[in-house]
């Protein structure tokens, strides 16, 4: 009995000592299963992220896209690419404007130049000038015959000066056209530089959203900045392209129209040298 129980108490001794260590060894395998479930799930986030995305998708069918109008451009251009806008308002009015004006009919009309040629070609200086004067016949070409037959009644001598009245009032409405044509020129060198203003804004605004995450932007956090630096440039490349075309083709048009009306005065007013 003796051996027994001093036999006993050891064996049971050395029963819950490996109970203690299956415990132990139970509690360190459910806390290590546990530590392995979180990790995965730490790192794996933006996985997760992406494969909701895909399932969403997925879910409908087709992945979701976002149809961008030309509104959704102009927007991104921001202040700088509204500026450019209201550039291309203005310089589409100047050129609705000189279509109408710049032309031969409305410089030169034809009719206005036989009646003329007629009244001086019989000597009717006086009538001649209060047709000029009457405001349904003014006209470049009236204007310029006018100030060649003031010339001509005011001074003694002028049938020998009229031609150099003609000269400085021809000078003068040549001018004129031109300075109208300016504004299209202006518009057509300041609309790249706007547009490349926008670009430098747009990647300062970039490089800023780099600095602020300590570069680790997303993408979409980019997107703004850069797009607004792509899109000003745009939208200054297509104001000042057909704006320069138009400033180059009225500019060509007012010369071919001034060589031509010279041409007319000249031969309208060609009776004047011979009267005394």
């Amino acid at each position: 009995m003796d051996c027994i129980t001093q036999f006993g108490k050891p064996t049971s001794v050395r029963m819950q000592i490996q109970r203690a260590l299956s415990m132990s060894l139970a509690l360190s395998l459910m806390v290590a299963g546990f530590a392995s479930l979180a990790t995965p799930s730490a790192t794996l986030a933006q996985d997760d992220e992406v494969l909701s995305d895909v399932d969403s998708g997925l879910a409908t069918g087709t992945p979701e896209q976002k149809t961008r109008t030309v509104l959704d451009t102009i927007i991104d251009g921001g202040v700088v690419g509204l500026f450019i806008v209201l550039l291309s308002v203005v310089s589409v009015g100047f050129i609705i404007e000189h279509f109408m004006t710049i032309r031969k009919t409305t410089l030169m009309p034809d009719e206005v130049a036989l009646d003329l040629e007629e009244l001086i070609a019989q000597g009717q200086i006086d009538q001649a000038i209060e047709y000029c004067n009457d405001p349904p016949n003014e006209s470049m070409f009236s204007t310029v015959v006018l100030a060649g037959l003031e010339r001509y009644k005011a001074s003694e001598f002028g049938f020998a000066e009229y031609k150099a009245a003609v000269e400085e009032a021809g000078e003068d409405q040549t001018g004129s056209l031109y300075r109208k044509t300016e504004v299209l020129g202006l518009i057509g060198s300041i609309a790249p530089m706007l547009g490349l203003t926008g670009t430098v804004l747009g990647m300062i605004k970039a490089f800023n959203t780099i600095a602020a995450t300590d570069g680790a932007a997303k993408p979409a956090e980019l997107a703004g900045g850069i797009g607004q630096a792509l899109v000003t440039t745009l939208m200054g490349l297509v104001v000042a392209i057909p704006t320069m075309v138009a400033f180059s083709y009225f500019r060509n048009k007012i010369d071919s129209i001034i060589a031509e009306a010279g041409k007319r005065v000249e031969q309208v007013l060609t009776p004047l040298g011979r009267r005394k």
